[in-house]
């Protein structure tokens, strides 16, 4: 076992504002448009329908902000249809991403800018999502924190299709509690309400729902769901909310299933969303997995394991199938370059698993060498080449020659025959700048001291 697992939560509570706030007002909105188009631009993505990039809009940057002001300051400012475009889910099938133009971006931007300072300081800090100085870290050691303090059973809530069935009406009425300034409640009105066009062309008109994909829509859906995050603050539940994934945490089964019940009601009467019963389920955490994690307790060390969920590894092991194809063109250390960007940068999001991951980081690297050794051996060719290769790497002649010329083995299969193991062994990738995903962990591991900590740092 591996040091124990700690967390430190030192999160303020929610704080609760009533009345109207008129800090936000179209004038300030207007005045952030060109901090927005810097925004815009430095997040990057698609053209919307108007296949405008952002360079294009750059380029013309003077003419537009000018005229897009005075449309907005007069009212006769609209919004462009949205680009619906489909992205496959970890977990199976697919979910719809809505792509504005990019005008229409730089408006959602700067209304976002005016919007958050007003519901940022009174949201739940249960709430980790899109949100300045939370992330999936401080999501996944706030569960840690309640399971240390025996919630050992979750209570886990599938809001189906929460994007797509946010009502209109309620969500305006949410920001007209805080937003006087009738001309931004019209605006976030037809963002809410532009019309989407589909792959096929078809064109959708929206009454419902707010589209993934736009700057302000995680703003807006954290507003919706602030009303759960309260309730269940008021309840006295120990919960975790990140985006529309909601995990509460109790101490019985029994109380879970009533919590289920209780919960779900509130969700469906109160907020008009679903509840998707397939999906929630009352259950130990290691049965469930939470934002690409899996969480188990050892009773016997009084700690909490933070490991990766079986979907995260299948999401690892096709990403890296498709980063090392085997009719890879180009060196093997461009190959290697690729690779380790993409490593670092997933390590960087699922480094702050305990040392109870290092077996699975080790099957993955084995799985990363050897697709280096088929593309190796590819690189090789001919059969001769090969048995030369592996000679030079230390091996005997007649074992070289042996291993490439005893029966019809395939590349993959040729890739893990011992005498190419001990030819292309570990050392062979570090020396061209392979990063190990073990060895990171081990490298992290071996600059905390015990306990590991993993720390809830609030702004």
């Amino acid at each position: 076992m591996g040091p124990p697992t700690s967390v430190t939560h030192e999160a303020p509570k929610a704080k609760v504002t009533t009345g109207n706030v008129t800090a936000a007002t179209m004038e300030e909105l207007v005045e952030r448009l060109v901090v927005a188009f810097d925004h815009v631009a430095a997040n990057k993505g698609a053209p919307g329908p108007d296949r405008q990039s952002i360079d294009d809009v750059r380029e013309h940057l003077d003419e537009i902000l000018p005229k897009l002001a005075d449309a907005l300051l007069s009212g006769t400012y609209r919004p462009g249809m949205i680009r619906r475009v489909w992205i496959p889910k970890s977990g199976g099938g697919q979910r719809g991403l809505g792509i504005p133009n990019v005008i229409d971006r730089v408006v959602q931007e700067a209304t976002r800018q005016v919007l958050e300072p007003l519901y940022e300081p009174t949201f739940h800090p249960s709430s980790h999502g899109f949100r300045p100085g939370r992330s999936c870290h401080t999501a996944i050691a706030e569960a840690v924190q309640y399971l240390e303090m025996g919630c050992e059973v979750v209570v886990d809530l599938d809001v189906e299709k929460f994007f797509d069935e946010v009502c209109h009406q309620r969500m305006l009425s949410r920001l007209a509690q805080r937003v006087s300034d009738s001309r931004i409640l019209a605006l976030v009105s037809l963002m809410l309400k532009a019309k989407v066009i589909m792959p096929d062309g078809v064109v959708v008109s929206t009454d419902e729902g707010v589209p993934q994909g736009g700057p302000l829509s995680p703003l807006l859906s954290n507003i919706v769901l602030d009303e759960l995050d309260q309730e269940l603050s008021q309840r006295g539940h120990h919960f975790v909310r990140y985006a529309d994934d909601v995990n509460i945490y109790v101490r019985t089964e029994r109380a879970g299933h009533r919590v289920m019940a209780n919960v779900s009601r509130f969700i469906e009467k109160r907020l008009r969303l679903k509840v998707n019963q397939a999906k929630s389920a009352v259950a130990r955490p290691e049965e469930r997995h939470f934002l690409g994690f899996s969480l188990r307790v050892d009773s016997l060390a009084s700690s909490v394991e933070v490991s990766l969920s079986k979907r995260s590894q299948d999401r690892i092991r096709r990403r890296i199938v498709e980063l090392t194809p085997r009719n890879w063109g180009n060196s093997l250390r461009r190959c290697i370059q690729n690779l380790n960007a993409y490593l670092n940068g997933w390590f960087g999001f699922f480094g702050i698993c305990t040392a109870e991951m290092e077996r699975t980081l080790q099957t993955l690297d084995a799985h990363i060498r050897r697709r280096l050794r088929a593309i190796q051996v590819k690189h090789w060719k001919r059969k001769r080449t090969i048995a030369r290769k592996l000679t030079q790497l230390g091996a005997r002649i007649k074992t070289a020659w042996r291993c490439v010329y005893a029966g019809r083995k395939s590349l993959w299969t040729l890739s893990h025959d011992p005498v190419v193991d001990r030819g292309l062994r570990n050392a062979y990738f570090a020396e061209r700048g392979l990063v190990s995903l073990a060895g990171l962990l081990r490298t992290k591991l071996s600059t905390i001291d015990a306990p590991v900590q993993l720390e809830l740092q609030w702004g």
